[in-house]
């Protein structure tokens, strides 16, 4: 995420019908968000999609 050396987000993808759910995960805090896409979405899509989702929760919370 850029926002510190030891900081990473660990992705879990989830197939459900025909859509994904993808789970982020900050390495430091353990907060977890989630998010649903098509299963035509692209990985770094959903990714990207998570990703912002979880700056916002840790922002929200003074974590970031």
């Amino acid at each position: 995420m850029g926002e510190g050396a030891d900081r990473e987000v660990y992705f879990e993808f989830t197939a459900i019908g025909n859509v994904v759910k993808v789970v982020a995960i900050d390495s430091l805090t353990g907060i977890e968000v989630s998010a649903m896409g098509p299963v035509s979405a692209s990985q770094a899509d959903l990714q990207q999609l998570a990703t912002q989702k979880l700056k916002a929760r840790l922002r929200r919370e003074g974590q970031l």
